[in-house]
């Protein structure tokens, strides 16, 4: 969203300190501190660093469990600002805060909440889990706290020298951005849309929180449970249907999830739910190539097929951003060698983070990042040393495609450097996962802080605020994930199970074997269903592309497709489900969807996602009989 010109009618732009005119479009720079910027507006307050952190911490967690349970992680930013507004809203009904939290505040809140609440991206809770899954261990706790905040902070660091040049001069969209200046603006105007807002956050968050309980609380004076799965009146080859992971269950953290995609990937995975679990799955099981009838068994096959589907579709999307990827190159020179827009004139030095940040942080952080990849995944130096370069390129790549298209493309990024790292270590399994991880992980955090960037010079905020504030988030995510993560992972055989499949970790450890031990280690209708996915991956966005608009709606997601092969079906089932309510309300009733889906998904990710954690605490506790049951 670019900033206006001033029509015929509005009162000439101010002077500058020379006398002369500022136009927004020759110098946009001068024209935003004199017509939006706020200086002495409260912004970083030690309560909206509090609060941040929190929030942060909260959103972190329910991504936790969504992302293990789905591999995608959800918007942070207009959650956290939402979820704040009503906080302090009710917090100024008791009487215990006197003073507005007032919009500046807000946005530096959803800054720090941001950059914690995103640690779950990146590949963090990709490589990990994969980690996990392929070697069977894990480095220590505070090994693992310190990797995620060295990778993030880098990421932070790797986006100063691109935030002028995209933000300020290019002014590229970065929707999310956008969309949570428009929020805070919508929040901020003291309307009954905002106290609806706040109720209904509150109400489905409870709900979701009560769902949650009923269904996984396992104590001694419980005297029922609500079932993971209703059970159908069907059998498919003799078997319910459930065993086929089939069915409709009482969570509603997934439907919350599905109100966030589009219809068009809602029915896509129901489609690939049905084709994997109801005819391909059968068929397998018939002759003899998949053992049992179970979800570990089934997804055990049908992994290669649809992470095949998943990488080939990611990276032919990023291909397709070439241009975002010509421009990077081509400015990199730029970037590094000074300005004179970065002289000691300067007109915007008060505001910006200072240019030497960006390399003194890389100084810094950059031989700490060497040392723990060699230290904790026996990446040789050399090794480190060049995921530092590629790192920042990548997150260069990311930050523009996400300025331009609002997809920040994680899932092309790993797939590629573990190829690069495939060849230059054959055979070093750590190394392919982390060094992905490092450059996924920079290029998520330096798009991340952008994104926030961006809803700041909307609303006149000032940037090196919310670069600290983004600090405070990497501290406040890194610390929880971690700790939290190991509670609910206590071990390899959690994943991959239908409580937590997770898909992003079996497409990453899928993608490292094949680079170490080849094709050859697969049953040959897992490769000949590898070899499918990837054509199907090519074909469906290639499709989506060039085909007729019209049909669009009817090409199936290629990305829907793939993650319904590595999710049980139920998932599916129920991330149909909230896509198709989101559709049926922005269709029927619009103005009800533009004020309740994004407050009631919130809540219903955020109540149960918190309630399984709380009864995970319990039941590691021996507390109040939990565990006992």
């Amino acid at each position: 969203m670019s900033l206006p010109a001033p029509s015929p009618a509005a009162p000439p732009p101010l002077p500058d300190v020379q006398g002369a005119p500022v136009d927004p479009k020759t110098d946009p720079e001068r024209y935003w501190l004199q017509h939006v910027y706020q200086p002495g507006v409260r912004q970083l307050t030690g309560r909206a660093i509090v609060v941040g952190m929190l929030i942060g911490a909260v959103m972190c967690l329910s991504n936790l469990f969504i992302v293990l349970k789905t591999g995608w992680s959800f918007g942070v930013t207009i959650t956290s600002s939402i979820l704040a507004f009503a906080l302090f809203g009710l917090l100024r009904k008791l009487k215990l805060v006197k003073r507005e939290f007032g919009i500046l505040e807000n946005n530096a809140m959803a800054s720090v909440a941001s950059a914690a609440g995103y640690m779950t991206g990146g590949g963090n809770m990709a490589a990990v889990p994969a980690l996990l899954l392929l070697t069977g261990a894990l480095p220590s706790t505070a090994a693992l706290i310190a990797w995620f905040a060295v990778v993030s902070l880098l990421g932070v660091f790797a986006a100063l020298p691109i935030k002028r040049q995209l933000i300020n001069i290019e002014q590229l969209p970065f929707p999310t951005g956008t969309a949570t200046a428009e929020v805070l603006r919508s929040l901020y105007g003291h309307s009954k849309e905002a106290e609806e807002k706040s109720r209904l956050l509150w109400l489905s968050g409870a709900f979701s929180a009560l769902m949650g309980f009923l269904t996984e609380a396992k104590a001694r004076w419980m005297p029922f449970n609500l079932p993971s799965t209703f059970p159908l009146p069907f059998t498919l080859r003799g078997e319910a249907l459930s065993k086929w992971t089939l069915g409709v269950g009482p969570s509603v953290i997934l439907i919350g999830a599905g109100m966030l995609i589009s219809f068009k990937t809602g029915w896509s995975m129901l489609l690939g739910a049905v084709l994997n679990y109801g005819v391909l799955a059968p068929a397998m099981v018939a002759r003899g190539i998949i053992p049992k009838v179970s979800y570990s068994a089934i997804v055990g096959w049908t992994v290669w097929g649809g992470a095949a589907l998943l990488v080939t579709a990611g990276l032919l999307q990023f291909a397709f951003q070439w241009r975002s990827v010509v421009k990077v190159l081509g400015g990199l020179g730029g970037l590094l060698l000074p300005r004179a827009s970065k002289s000691a004139a300067d007109p915007m030095a008060a505001v910006e983070s200072p240019a030497a940040w960006f390399p003194l942080g890389f100084l810094v952080l950059g031989p700490v990042a060497v040392w723990l990849m060699s230290t904790l995944f026996q990446i040789p130096w050399w090794a480190g040393l060049l995921t530092l370069p590629l790192a920042f390129v990548m997150g260069i790549i990311a930050a523009r495609v996400t300025g331009e298209t609002d997809t920040t493309p994680t899932k092309a990024l790993g797939p590629v450097t573990q190829l690069i790292y495939g060849g230059l270590l054959p055979g070093n399994l750590p190394a392919n996962i982390m060094s992905a991880n490092a450059t996924a992980g920079v290029g998520l955090h330096s798009a991340d802080l952008l994104t926030d960037l961006k809803s700041g010079f909307l609303l006149g905020a000032n940037p090196r605020q919310q670069f600290y504030a983004q600090l405070f988030g990497v501290f406040a995510g890194a610390l929880v994930i971690v700790p939290v993560f190991r509670l609910i992972v206590p071990n390899a055989s959690v994943l991959g199970t239908e409580a937590f499949p997770a898909p992003s970790a079996l497409v990453w450890a899928g993608v490292s074997r094949l680079m170490v031990q080849g094709v050859s280690a697969l049953h040959p209708t897992a490769v000949t269903a590898a070899y499918i996915g990837a054509a199907a991956g090519v074909l469906l966005t290639l499709l989506e592309r060039w085909a007729p608009r019209r049909l669009s709606p009817f090409i199936p997601s290629a990305s829907g497709l793939g993650l319904a092969m590595v999710i049980p079906g139920t998932s599916s089932v129920a991330l149909f489900l909230g896509a198709a309510i989101a559709a049926g309300m922005r269709r029927w009733t619009p103005g009800m969807a533009a004020r309740a889906l994004l407050p009631v998904s919130a809540g219903f990710i955020a109540g149960e996602s918190l309630m399984g954690i709380a009864i995970k605490l319990l039941e590691v506790g021996g507390l109040f009989g939990f565990g006992a049951k």
